[in-house]
Formats: structure tokens, C-alpha cells, sequence
């Protein structure tokens, strides 16, 4: 039950750092859409890089909720989130 919690937390934390994301980098010539859209790729960056980190750090003891998990988590979903809003300002 440990370790579905800790992927809720995962997914939570991506949500909002796709949010904090869009935040950060603003375009004032915009479309109105990609909310859903840098979620669900925070929160699904996040489970990847989750899962990352436990594998990589957490090796014998694999657990969610541990640093290794939500330090993936975490820069995994910065990233995805940046990639994606670098392409779409280059490409508008």
C-alpha cells in the first residue's frame, strides 16, 4: 500500500510542477489548452523518473516513498515539462 501512495504522490507532484513550469515560462502570445496537456506530462514524467530513481538509488530496498523516487520524480518532470515549453515557443 507504501508504494501506491508514493506514486499518487509522484503523480500530484508532477501535476503541479507542470504548473509551476507554465508559470515560469510565459508566452503572452499563447494558445488556451495546454494546461491538461504539461500536466499530464509532468505527472507522467514524474512516474517514469520515480521509478528511475528507485531502481538507481534504491536498489535493494525498492520504496516509493524514498529520496532516491522523489528526486526522479522531481527531475524528470522538470525536464519533460521544459523540453515541452522550449518546443512550443520555438515552434509559435
Amino acid at each position: 500500500m507504501e508504494n501506491w501512495i508514493g506514486i499518487a504522490i509522484w503523480i500530484v507532484m508532477g501535476g503541479v510542477i507542470g504548473l509551476t513550469m507554465r508559470a515560469m515560462i510565459k508566452r503572452p502570445e499563447e494558445q488556451p489548452g495546454h494546461v491538461p496537456i504539461i500536466m499530464v506530462l509532468g505527472a507522467f514524467g514524474a512516474v517514469i523518473g520515480g521509478m528511475l530513481g528507485v531502481g538507481i538509488f534504491e536498489f535493494y530496498e525498492p520504496v516509493a516513498l524514498s529520496v532516491g523516487g522523489m528526486a526522479g520524480a522531481a527531475v524528470l518532470s522538470v525536464l519533460m515539462t521544459f523540453i515541452y515549453r522550449w518546443g512550443i515557443r520555438s515552434m509559435l
